[in-house]
């Protein structure tokens, strides 16, 4: 199907044009606070080991994210809008919350205790470090959105009947937020804050009077 039909049928893809803003907005902030007001941490925090290996699972939010809005684009444009309007929204948010709230991490581990990891997987964790700063936290933008995907899944036409796609979509967005404290890039309320930002969207959108509203 030619380019131009697909944006005649479904003109919702538009939508995706937030993903200029949100990048350029993320990177200047990232530019602009080296030096966090507030540090994020939970005793909890020094209890959980640290895992590079948890470095696969981390990365595969970008196949979870490419996936998910490609197909609720294709097969539910309904599901596809609450999608963005949760995780957008909720970005949105964060990021505000990052200028007036800055706050950063302090949860890398120190080169002692990485001594002997020589691996691909803790190159590719050498490699995020190095691109991500420990700035800009909390509420963590990878579980909120992570959240939002699998909630926006599992509600579409596509899990429907099929409660296996609905474990799995949640599955896997609770092992992309687990992946985000074992590899230490966020802390514990970084998860809880980006996870309640996405649940806070459940009664607004998926009650029984908004799910028809919204699926006219």
């Amino acid at each position: 199907m030619p380019l131009h039909s697909l944006v005649t049928q479904r003109p919702h893809l538009w939508f995706q044009l937030y993903w200029v803003i949100y990048v350029v907005w993320f990177f200047a902030l990232d530019l602009l606070i080296t030096q966090p007001k507030y540090i994020i941490h939970s005793r909890l925090d020094d209890l959980i080991p640290f895992c590079e290996w948890f470095v696969l699972p981390y990365c595969s939010w970008f196949f979870l994210l490419a996936g998910v809005t490609m197909l609720l684009w294709w097969k539910d444009t309904a599901a596809y809008d609450k999608l963005c309007l949760m995780m957008f929204s909720g970005m949105t948010f964060c990021l505000i919350l990052y200028m007036v709230l800055p706050n950063g991490l302090s949860l890398r581990p120190d080169e002692a205790l990485l001594a002997g990891r020589d691996n691909i997987a803790m190159t590719l964790m050498r490699m995020i470090w190095t691109a991500d700063s420990p700035n800009n936290v909390c509420p963590s933008i990878h579980c909120q959105s992570s959240g939002c995907m699998a909630l926006a899944f599992a509600k579409s036409r596509l899990a429907q009947g099929r409660p296996w796609l609905k474990v799995l979509a949640f599955g896997w967005a609770g092992l992309i937020c687990a992946s985000t404290v074992l590899t230490k890039q966020h802390s514990i309320w970084d998860v809880v804050c980006g996870l309640a930002l996405a649940a806070v969207w459940y009664p607004v959108l998926y009650r029984r009077k908004g799910e028809k509203q919204w699926q006219a």
